[in-house]
């Protein structure tokens, strides 16, 4: 079992780019467990973290509405964003500049075995990082994700989840709101969800959060969680 993961921090990167790039490394890991499994050899399975920030986009998931995006395609040029139907889990949500993107590119069969736990650990890792700033975050039943206030008219959701895994490789990941714009949520009815809103560190704190020691912060919790260690 190999617990190591490479980091990666890809900076601003084209959605469509990244994506493409996600699909390289999962595919090479998928095909490697074939190869052992036909062989019957032990080659040790590969794990990566991307981070990443992108330029305005908007993603649709293999389950979500359309109706959910409340754009035209010529609004979105407007807005200077694209628009993608993506193979991951979930409806849709929003990416952009003042948002820590994190795609785990791992296996599995390196750490444990269930989905359901990797999501949760997911959202631990940002509620852990989120309490370190006096946020109290914590999860809504029923709905990947890790919102502030749940059960009050006030729930906000602060960090977007969806995965995609197969052969226990996982790819997609969670994109937490630091200092994002979150005008561009009002183009949405953000992962399908009606009368709830959206929220970001920055506003939340009301001031503007640096980005680099968020990332250290989540690297840390994930690392602890996963009994995992990094390298570049």
């Amino acid at each position: 079992m190999n617990k190591k993961i490479q980091l990666q921090d890809l900076g601003a990167k084209d959605y469509k780019d990244t994506w493409d790039y996600q699909e390289e490394l999962f595919k090479a890991i998928v095909d490697l467990k074939i190869q052992n499994r036909r062989e019957g050899t032990a080659v040790d399975t590969p794990n990566y973290f991307l981070f990443v920030e992108h330029p305005h986009v908007y993603t649709l998931g293999k389950s979500g509405d359309m109706t959910n995006l409340l754009l035209s395609e010529k609004q979105l040029e407007a807005k200077g964003a694209t628009f993608y139907k993506i193979n991951r889990g979930g409806d849709i949500t929003y990416h952009g500049p003042g948002q820590i993107v994190g795609y785990p590119i791992l296996d599995l069969e390196n750490f444990f075995t269930d989905i359901h736990k990797y999501l949760r650990f997911l959202e631990e890792v940002i509620i852990l990082t989120l309490e370190e700033y006096g946020l109290k975050a914590t999860r809504s039943e029923g709905e990947t994700g890790v919102w502030l206030d749940v059960g009050t008219t006030f729930a906000r959701k602060i960090c977007a989840m969806g995965v995609r895994a197969s052969r226990w490789v996982t790819m997609h990941g969670f994109a937490l709101n630091v200092n994002a714009d979150l005008g561009y949520f009002d183009n949405i009815i953000p992962c399908g969800i009606k009368g709830k809103a959206v929220t970001s560190m920055h506003v939340e704190l009301g001031r503007a959060l640096d980005e680099v020691e968020v990332k250290e912060k989540i690297l840390t919790h994930f690392s602890e969680l996963f009994e995992a260690e990094f390298y570049s």
